[in-house]
């Protein structure tokens, strides 16, 4: 499914831009993609429509998020670890940590893989049409060993 995702992002702007169901799973497919991993993945991809179109301003400051037994089990500490980063960076608003939240739950089993979890935070930004800056997408790319330090 992530795949998938990552296909999208590459060759789609922006959601708006992909063609309906029928017709990207006929192109999917033509990639070589298999079909339950585009079913799942444009499943995935609804939910997350929804969470979109329910996306709301901004919480309070001084807000704080606490989890949930099951949502902790199934995030894991390391996805936990990375969206609080994020959130604590300024560059995830609690809104769209909620939506990574809602769309890391909708994942089966668990915990989150860090790497699936990188995706869902690009895919989240991309379904607002918003692009993350440069730095941000290099902690979601660029795999630790390969990183320079200066």
């Amino acid at each position: 499914m992530f795949d998938v995702l990552v296909y999208l992002y590459e060759n789609y702007w922006r959601p708006d831009a992909c063609p309906d169901h029928a017709q990207l799973t006929r192109k999917l497919s033509a990639m070589g993609f298999e079909s339950d991993e585009i079913e799942e993945a444009l499943s995935w991809l609804d939910g997350l429509a929804t969470a979109a179109e329910s996306y709301v301003g901004e919480q309070k400051p001084g807000s704080l998020r606490v989890y949930s037994n099951a949502e902790q089990e199934h995030l894991g500490e390391d996805s936990i670890g990375f969206v609080s980063f994020l959130e604590s960076a300024g560059v995830l608003p609690p809104s769209m940590r909620e939506m990574v939240i809602d769309r890391a739950t909708a994942i089966p089993g668990g915990p989150v893989d860090l790497e699936d979890l990188k995706i869902i935070v690009l895919m989240v930004f991309w379904s607002l049409g918003e692009e993350p800056d440069a730095l941000i997408l290099d902690e979601l790319f660029v795999a630790e060993e390969d990183r320079l330090i200066h």
